[in-house]
């Protein structure tokens, strides 16, 4: 996590800055390091999947069925991170500087806030937990140079309908999604799933473009000062 969130602070400093941020030019640039990282991986690792073994195979037993360990000690870690950073965003002064920031940037420029830096410290971050749960991800499946696709679509998908910059948003979004892909995997196919989801992000996108708990004063906001 930490040599992915230095990755990512570089690549903001040297190619998102120098293009202003611009939304269609990062998609662009972002698309393609992605692109650039996975043939890094296929060249180095190979294109077979290669298994992860758990730091421990505890296997906890209900009544009625049993359950991994590792895969609860996963929900627990990624409920810990998740409290952690909400209070970071809701009760700190860092999180206050990160929302104001997000909000207007002029106005957090004319307090004297660092903007460039807020970006830079925030795109590291972000590239650090996402990094944090790809370690916790892969004992679970198997390391492969495409590991993170499906994950990465499920993210925007979770955003997208949770709403942008609404932490609330994204774990009812992420719960919600989660629990129907699973039903519908178990019962019909996998693939149905992934169409369902695709479906209701473009029924959200539709009818409430920000977002079901997305404010659509500060998505204008985002928009004009990204």
């Amino acid at each position: 996590p930490l040599a992915v969130g230095a990755l990512a602070f570089a690549t903001e400093r040297l190619v998102l800055r120098r293009i202003g941020y611009d939304p269609e030019a990062t998609i662009v640039a972002t698309i393609g390091l992605l692109f650039v990282i996975q043939q890094l991986a296929l060249t180095v690792f190979g294109a077979e999947a290669k298994p992860v073994a758990a730091p421990f195979t505890y296997r906890i037993v209900f009544p009625w069925f049993g359950y991994s360990g590792y895969k609860l000690f996963v929900v627990a870690a990624s409920a810990a991170v998740l409290l952690v950073a909400w209070w970071i965003m809701a009760r700190t002064r860092i999180g206050l500087i990160m929302r104001v920031t997000q909000f207007d940037r002029e106005m957090a420029q004319a307090f004297g806030i660092r903007v460039g830096h807020v970006y830079a410290a925030v795109f590291a971050a972000g590239a650090a937990i996402a990094a944090l749960a790809a370690v916790l991800l892969v004992p679970i499946q198997q390391a492969h140079y495409l590991m993170g696709l499906d994950p990465l679509l499920m993210s925007f998908i979770v955003v997208i309908i949770g709403g942008l910059g609404s932490i609330r948003g994204s774990v009812i979004a992420a719960l919600v999604i989660g629990m129907a892909d699973g039903i519908v995997s178990v019962f019909f196919r996998p693939t149905l799933a992934s169409i369902l989801a695709t479906l209701l992000v473009a029924f959200v996108l539709v009818l409430r473009p920000q977002g079901l708990f997305g404010d659509r004063k500060s998505t204008r906001l985002n928009s004009s000062h990204t």
